[in-house]
């Protein structure tokens, strides 16, 4: 029997708010350059590159066809989606393009993976679960009480490739996640997975049959160009916004967790992304046209402007385009409420 390779299924429709203002509408966080000298994207597709992998595919949103085509490998299929609707009717575009038995690995576009030998590890792990029916999530071996992330309870193993997934557990408080720890037995849900395009299919049409109606009948009209594929927008904006967790992975029964230490982080913040850079000996993470005195423990990062800091600590600097944005170590989160203060305006909303 011929194995199929793996195809690569990239999902790049995200905004990347949390990184703004370098992260913006035109821009978003995947086309950076954060920890590299490449774009997050760019470091993506580079480690689903080899023998045990297809060429990949692409999900993103139709406004960025131009900036995805760019990042994308010549032999790449762009799936241009025509509204936003969340990661399952997404990935339920890709799983109709493919044929039912080619395993599907699943990846957001702008996650950073440091331990490239762990990974291939476990998507081995996970295309051979994968392949015997398996709908297969990537356990993040978690190094702290992280409050940000949702969990995974293994439950019993599955041979010696991964364990059967006990259950998902929403983002908990510090001390709930202290005791996930504790316990033991308990992954980061770092939205990786891996299943063949008809597992994933069956399961929605258990599980989710609107948004399997939706996205077939959009692909059903679907404008094929070159290497750019383009589904119907009414079809489409029928299917629900909803996440892949939520309409497939909590429901399903098959569903394992392939446990992966491998330097993941998702930069979902300027906090985790100073913590993932290399600091000088004051504890700074610079970036840019930046001169820094007296200034420790400190990301002071510029794409523009010069930036000087002289007697401060513990702070967040970033200054992009038309922006600056400042605030202590440990409040990046709160970039969320200067995002829904700009959307107030007409002016704001110009800067997003």
């Amino acid at each position: 029997m011929t194995v199929r390779p793996i195809t690569p299924v990239i999902l790049a429709g995200g905004s990347g708010t949390r990184l703004w203002p370098m992260s913006r509408k035109a821009r978003a966080k995947q086309f950076l350059p954060l920890v590299t000298g490449r774009s997050m994207i760019a470091e993506t597709l580079d480690r689903v590159t080899g023998p045990d992998f297809a060429a990949p595919m692409i999900v993103g949103g139709a406004s960025q066809a131009d900036a995805l085509a760019a990042a994308a490998p010549v032999n790449a299929t762009l799936m241009l989606e025509p509204a936003a609707r969340n990661t399952a009717p997404a990935i339920a575009l890709a799983a109709l393009h493919a044929e039912a038995d080619t395993p599907l690995l699943v990846m957001p576009s702008d996650q950073m993976i440091a331990d490239r030998p762990a990974f291939e590890a476990a998507v081995a792990k996970a295309a051979a679960l994968a392949r015997d029916g398996w709908l297969v999530t990537f356990g993040i071996e978690p190094t702290g009480p992280e409050t940000g992330y949702g969990y995974i309870r293994r439950g019993e193993a599955v041979g010696d490739l991964g364990y059967r997934v006990e259950r998902f557990v929403e983002k908990p408080d510090r001390g709930t996640a202290q005791g996930f720890l504790d316990a033991g037995g308990y992954y980061w849900n770092g939205g990786i997975f891996l299943f063949t395009a008809g597992a994933y299919l069956e399961a929605l049409e258990t599980h989710a049959p609107d948004i399997l109606a939706a996205a077939r009948e959009a692909m059903n009209g679907a404008v094929a160009d070159d290497n750019r594929v383009s589904p119907r927008l009414a079809a489409f904006q029928r299917a629900p916004s909803i996440s892949i967790d939520y309409a497939v992975m909590e429901k399903a029964d098959r569903v394992a967790t392939v446990p992966a230490a491998m330097g993941w982080s998702d930069i979902g913040s300027w906090d985790a992304l100073h913590e993932l850079l290399a600091h000088d000996e004051a504890g700074n993470a610079l970036g840019g046209d930046v001169v820094a005195i007296d200034t420790a423990n400190s990301l002071v990062r510029s794409d523009g402007p010069l930036v000087a800091t002289i007697g401060v600590s513990d702070l967040l600097v970033i200054a992009s385009g038309d922006a600056v944005l400042v605030m202590p170590r440990g409040e990046s989160q709160r970039v969320k409420e200067v995002i829904e203060a700009l959307k107030a305006t007409p002016e704001g909303k110009d800067r997003l």
